[in-house]
């Protein structure tokens, strides 16, 4: 395969409907869809190796752009994110708008800002980021830089003027940090809104996240080639739970030249379905369609049926870490479990189930004191929901495949949430 490759080709479409079985072919590999991406936020799955995850047959990897801005200098000296990180897969990286404004708010998912005339959701003390047309000046909470370094003098502050921990990232910025990371694919710079948005807000936002559009192109453009391979772009649809403002949205960036596109914002969840199908019917069908953040079997079976190549998600670790497991009769708690003899789940081809390894033993792990016993369950409990999300996007393209779809997703969802 040439270094410079990337493209998509559509394998069988389900029936009626936007889903689709494919292949994505990056640099360094290629991704057969639907497809999960194991989410290792600073390049690393926590408490999975890079042997772990081909184990559970892990396609691709997604880093946080964000976190990993700090690094990206030393990751772009060593080859890029496949060789710096161990995993040699497909990669992908998000903008860190997200993070930049969510952890920059202090206030998760549900985000209030400073706005650029002075309207706020927050008490004065919370406002720890402020979108402007540059860019999003933001505090870092976990640290940030003291001063901003010289030669950022088209920063809305005095040129070398000494800020504490104020730090600013806006399109141009986010692109470099993400060719130097080097990634397969990237996302562009934008700017999610929260459920408390107005709609007037969020068509003023959408406005200036097509702007941030161009200006992630035209920059990403200069750079993606510096490592030696094609690293591409994806342009991320906002827009809210309002119809006119995704389809006009998917229509303007569907005409941009971005290799693929994100579906982000954030939205209740009985929303999904209508928010996909109004972004994929006006996005171009050839190019391939990411949804950020969502793993919850539902949500990944909507997303294929609209249209949706590609999903990744923190939940399948985090919830595993605190005692969560999934099944396909629905998840448990093992707080429930104590001394328990049961197997998590006896036809999951897991390597922790393959051991039979009992609910009452991980339990025990989970529960112990010792930092040993503690890690050696992060790792077992984890193999087994990354697994778990996995194989259902294996089953999934399996089923599109073989024109099953409409009778697994039925079959699934039956048993999956029969209680």
């Amino acid at each position: 395969m040439s270094k410079n490759s990337f493209g998509f080709k559509i394998e069988k479409r389900i029936p009626g409907t936007l889903g689709r079985a494919g292949v994505i072919k990056t640099p360094h590999g290629e991704i057969k869809t639907p497809a999960f991406m194991v989410v290792g936020t600073t390049g690393a799955v926590r408490y999975l190796t890079p042997g772990d995850l081909r184990e559970i047959g892990a396609q691709a990897m997604l880093s946080n752009g964000y976190h990993l801005r700090n690094k990206s200098k030393s990751i772009a000296k060593d080859g890029g994110l496949a060789k710096w990180s161990g995993w040699d897969g497909p990669t992908l990286t998000d903008s860190g708008g997200f993070q930049v404004m969510s952890l920059g708010s202090g206030l998760g998912k549900v985000v209030s800002m400073e706005r650029e005339k002075g309207v706020t959701n927050t008490p004065h003390k919370e406002r720890l980021a402020r979108v402007t047309e540059l860019g999003v000046i933001f505090k870092d909470p976990f640290g940030g830089e003291d001063i901003i370094k010289s030669g950022t003098s088209h920063l809305p502050v005095a040129e070398n003027q000494k800020v504490k921990k104020i730090d600013f990232i806006g399109p141009e910025q986010s692109m470099r940090i993400q060719c130097r990371i080097g990634a397969d694919i990237h996302m562009a710079f934008d700017e999610l809104t929260s459920l408390a948005d107005s709609y007037e807000y969020n068509k003023k936002s959408l406005r200036r996240t097509e702007r941030w559009a161009k200006r992630s192109l035209k920059e990403h453009l200069k750079h993606r080639d510096d490592l030696g391979y094609r690293q591409s772009l994806y342009g991320v649809l906002q827009g809210g739970r309002w119809e006119d403002l995704r389809r006009k949205t998917a229509k303007k960036l569907g005409a941009m030249d971005f290799d693929g596109y994100g579906l982000g914002g954030a939205f209740l969840k009985e929303d999904l379905g209508d928010i996909l199908r109004w972004c994929n019917e006006e996005l171009p069908e050839n190019k391939p369609r990411h949804l950020l953040g969502l793993s919850r079997p539902d949500d990944i079976l909507i997303g294929a049926e609209m249209g949706a190549d590609t999903f990744d998600c923190v939940a399948p670790t985090r919830e595993a870490r605190h005692g969560k497991l999934y099944t396909r009769d629905g998840d448990i708690n093992l707080r429930k479990f104590a001394d328990s003899e049961e197997l998590i789940d006896k036809h999951c081809d897991c390597p922790t189930c393959k051991q039979k390894i009992t609910c009452g033993r991980l339990r025990e792990l989970w529960k112990s004191t010792s930092l040993e016993d503690k890690e050696l369950y992060y790792n077992l409990a984890s193999l087994h929901n990354v697994r778990f999300i996995i194989r259902l996007t294996e089953e999934i393209r399996e089923a599109i495949l073989n024109g099953k779809f409409e009778e697994y997703k039925n079959e699934f969802l039956k048993r999956y949430y029969h209680k």
